[in-house]
């Protein structure tokens, strides 16, 4: 083992969409785990649309990244050293090591993985932090009922295929909502969606909704939101009395920066909206996945054996090698990926 490492950085702060110039690459040495602690060599991390709001100096859920960094997020990968008792050389596991080819954590921080059960990988996508998401999204605020539809944007994402598969188990209708017609394709025939609009066919609102109507006839009862902009706008109207609006996301506005604060030119405004909720009696709960990890266990107990049986799909894009990352994360957020979007380090 040599001990030098590479990271990504946080290099300047984004105006915008981010760029290049935003992040660094940076050579430095391997860190030495204290008491408790272990050394891991990453293999896979994840990038994730809430990245995004990292990276800009304001006050949020979760502190911002320094200037000079480390850009965060989940990884999976092997020990190397191990100071805890826990854990040995050579186990497998999930941590929030970030965009680096090595990390030292906390052993009571991480979680220790068995690829014989399934890849390492999931534990970044579908049984990890997104299809986690999904599934408490839907379950414990869109409480949802056999024969009600469900809308899911993003619905080839690593949370809106976990959506939009368990709401078929329930018995739901279910409709996507994705970003070309390639993934329209695969929300239907990977995922058993009944119908998915690629919202970028459409320049309105208001045409969306005329595409989405036929597919909804008895309109919306669980509108799944990730995403904001146009697709919300033309969903609200839709909206059954009593509906339901988990909100776990809006990366058509991430770019907006500043908590979205340019997001005004959007035709959407806060009076339209906070009055159809209101007429509308519609539940909107926000939430953050991290402040629920008490029901993790019951999530893996439902949901691992359908990914076991091949009963509940997934996909993972995969881009190769650390340098990627800030490429292959530009593009995921603007709907460049299919899937769970990926980085592999080794």
């Amino acid at each position: 083992m040599t001990d030098q490492m590479q990271r990504i950085v946080l290099a300047s702060r984004p105006d915008g969409a981010p760029k290049d110039r935003n992040f660094r690459l940076e050579t430095t040495g391997i860190p030495v785990p204290s008491d408790g602690e272990v050394l891991i060599k990453t293999h896979y991390f994840s990038l994730d649309p809430y990245m995004r709001g990292r990276m800009d100096d304001t006050k949020s859920y979760a502190a911002s990244i320094p200037l000079g960094g480390l850009m965060e997020g989940g990884a999976v990968g092997e020990i190397l050293v191990s100071n805890s008792p826990s854990f040995q050389t050579g186990d497998f596991v999930f941590s929030m090591t970030g965009w680096a080819t090595h990390g030292v954590a906390d052993a009571r921080e991480i979680r220790k993985l068995n690829p014989s059960i399934a890849p390492i990988t999931t534990a970044l996508g579908v049984l990890g932090m997104p299809g986690f998401t999904g599934w408490y999204g839907l379950t414990e605020l869109g409480k949802p009922a056999r024969n009600e539809t469900v809308v899911v944007a993003a619905a080839t994402g690593p949370v809106g295929s976990m959506v939009g598969q368990m709401a078929k188990l329930r018995g739901l209708n279910v409709v996507g909502i994705a970003g070309n017609s390639e993934k329209c394709r695969l929300a239907t025939v990977k995922y058993g969606f009944d119908a998915c609009i690629d919202h970028r066919a459409f320049d309105s609102a208001r045409d969306l909704r005329e595409a989405l109507a036929p597919h909804c006839p008895n309109g919306i009862d669980i509108y799944f939101e990730n995403v904001g902009g146009k697709v919300l706008e033309s969903i609200l109207p839709m909206m059954n009395p009593f509906g339901r609006i988990p909100l776990c996301g809006m990366i058509a506005w991430y770019n907006a920066g500043g908590l979205g604060a340019d997001a005004a030119a959007e035709g959407l405004t806060g009076p339209r909206i906070w009055r159809t909720i209101l007429v509308k009696h519609l539940a909107v709960q926000g939430f953050i996945i991290s402040n629920h990890f008490d029901r993790y266990p019951d999530f893996l107990k439902e949901v691992g054996p359908h990914v076991a049986s091949g009963a509940l799909g997934y996909g993972e894009d995969i881009a190769e090698g650390l340098e990627t990352a800030p490429s292959a994360f530009q593009s995921m957020l603007i709907g460049g990926n299919k899937g769970k979007q990926i980085v592999k380090v080794i």
